[in-house]
């Protein structure tokens, strides 16, 4: 081991001047690392082109689709940040196994739900077995490998799983076409028990790992803050259901309190504030909150948009989105590139620009009867915009932090992820009812037969698309009526989501341009807090030395 005095003296170098280094048998590593996080990200996708088939199932609303799509991100993001720590703590290759063993029995109870309110419970139980297993990889990038070949391998993890994601309403899409909607749900089954041996082999036992205790409260309140807040806005806009969303926020914020509350005091905290304090940290955090955020909300809009008012088959909505895929895959390596020669800053603005381009054209071009090439081009822009700005994100934050502070760095990534696409979904969702509801009854008071549509009838029809449908088979001779006013009602509640995002995207990108440093002085800042952790680090093994000396003295 090097002398850690010299090491606190001499000014380290920084995360992007640190010669490229990696593990052994590298390549299998990464790959074995990539599947286990592809087992999340299918997990993560699948649902989203299954949701009007599970609407016509079990006659769902609007709401329940919403949780539907977003409890795997829910139980994902409540959970990751103790989950993390817990991986830091007592082995992060056990918590990477467990996850993924767990992930197949949550998707066998989903596949075989017998209502929408068991189906729900899976996803969130499914989420929860990815916040095992996704954090981890990661952070085993972060402490596996060093310099250009760390912000390569985050590049690569990054563009993978967007794509793998991306990719996922494909699968679901083709299986739906010969199967029913449960199918969607064990298709991950096959990859999780090669993931599992791979990364069995190939993963290193141990690296880095603390020996401090794990904050359980800290992880408890963090689950509580999440999940409530997750959940007020899904019911938001539910008439009957205001006083359950304002008790959720009520929640929420007593929990963010006590949070914070709680970090500030504990010895070893869950989520270290004067790190999360640092300026590159936590505009980083917020810059991927929104961007990854974006792309699963225009997936969660667009699937439903393709569905129900294009017609498209299930199979030609999942490829439709194929061009994000792509483009995400093909940009993200350009986008290590240009974090290499131009800094974070500069990429994350670049990413953003697209995301926007990628709204702005759902919004305006997104309509009734459109070519398939303004649905490609949407999704086009949105895929570049997040290969750009996933990477830059991603590695701000393991750059950051110390090494022991692994963890907290890729559960902040995590959160990017599913913190950011839990919100997006929630409150696109939220947006997507009340827009849809409110058009359904300017459309239902101003048609000539209001009177001829009772309030059960007329419930139905607000319900969700789904209901609307099945209403129009009770009365074949107003169903091509009802189909359209639906259509329109959709319309008219998606352009609502997609003003909410570029609004989301253009406030994230004005913090981006204030907030981030430019490249030389991001340089310098990672440099402090480079010395700034060795020096901890020091402080911490000599204290360690010291106190096992004086156990050898008590022992003699």
């Amino acid at each position: 081991m090097a002398n850690t005095d010299s090491g606190a003296a001499t000014a380290p170098a920084t995360p992007m001047e640190q010669p490229s280094s990696g593990p052994d048998n590298a390549k299998m590593v990464l790959i074995s690392l990539i599947l286990v996080a592809a087992v999340a990200n299918l997990n993560l996708s699948v649902a989203n082109v299954a949701l009007p088939s599970i609407g016509d199932a079990f006659d769902a609303s609007q709401v329940q689709l919403n949780l539907v799509a977003v409890a795997y991100s829910l139980g994902l993001a409540s959970s990751v940040l103790w989950l993390g720590a817990l991986g830091d703590r007592y082995g992060r290759k056990m918590m990477l196994l467990l996850g993924v063993a767990l992930s197949v029995p949550a998707c066998l109870i989903s596949a075989y739900a017998g209502s929408v309110e068991v189906l729900i419970f899976g996803r969130i139980f499914g989420g929860i077995t990815a916040g095992m297993a996704y954090p981890t990889t990661l952070a085993l990038i972060a402490a596996l490998w060093t310099g250009q070949a760390r912000t390569k391998s985050i590049a690569l993890w990054s563009a993978t799983g967007g794509a793998i994601a991306a990719c996922g309403p494909v699968v679901a899409g083709f299986l739906l076409e010969h199967f029913s909607w449960r199918s969607v749900f064990v298709v991950t089954l096959p990859l999780a028990a090669i993931a599992f041996l791979l990364a069995w082999k190939y993963v290193p036992a141990h690296v880095h790992e603390t020996t401090e205790p794990v904050d359980n409260l800290g992880g408890i309140l963090s689950m509580v803050l999440v999940g409530s807040l997750i959940l007020g806005i899904n019911f938001a806009p539910v008439s009957t259901e205001h006083r359950l969303a304002i008790g959720l926020f009520c929640v929420a914020v007593i929990a963010v309190f006590l949070f914070i509350f709680r970090q500030e005091r504990a010895e070893n905290p869950l989520y270290d504030l004067k790190v999360a304090e640092r300026r590159i940290f936590w505009v980083a955090a917020v810059a991927g909150i929104i961007v990854f955020g974006s792309l699963m909300g225009a997936m969660f809009i667009g699937q439903q948009f393709l569905q129900n008012v294009l017609e498209y088959s299930t199979l030609e909505a999942g490829m439709a989105i194929l061009p994000a895929a792509v483009a995400m895959v093909v940009v993200a390596p350009r986008s290590a590139k240009i974090v290499e020669s131009h800094g974070a800053r500069m990429t994350l603005l670049l990413g953003y620009v697209f995301v926007v381009a990628g709204f702005v054209t759902m919004l305006l071009l997104w309509k009734e009867g459109i070519s398939y090439w303004k649905v490609a081009l949407g999704y086009i822009f949105v895929g570049i915009g997040v290969g750009l700005a996933g990477t830059p994100a991603s590695h701000s934050l393991t750059g950051s932090v110390p090494v022991t502070r692994a963890g907290m760095a890729s559960g902040t990534a995590d959160l990017q992820r599913d913190l950011g696409g839990a919100l997006m979904q929630s409150i696109f969702g939220a947006l997507l009812t009340a827009g849809y509801a409110a058009a359904v009854a300017t459309t239902i008071s101003g048609s000539p037969n209001a009177a001829q549509v009772n309030a059960t009838v007329e419930s139905q029809l607000q319900k969700s698309y789904s209901s609307a449908e099945a209403v129009a088979k009770q009365y074949p001779e107003y169903s091509d009526a009802i189909i359209a006013g639906a259509q329109d009602a959709f319309l008219h509640g998606d352009q609502w989501a997609y003003a909410a995002g570029i609004i989301a995207v253009l406030i994230g990108g004005a913090i981006v341009f204030f907030m981030f440093p430019k490249k030389d002085e991001e340089e310098k800042l990672l440099a402090e807090y480079h010395a700034e952790d060795m020096k901890a680090l020091a402080a911490m093994q000599q204290a360690a030395a010291a106190q096992a000396g004086g156990h050898a003295a008590q022992a003699a």
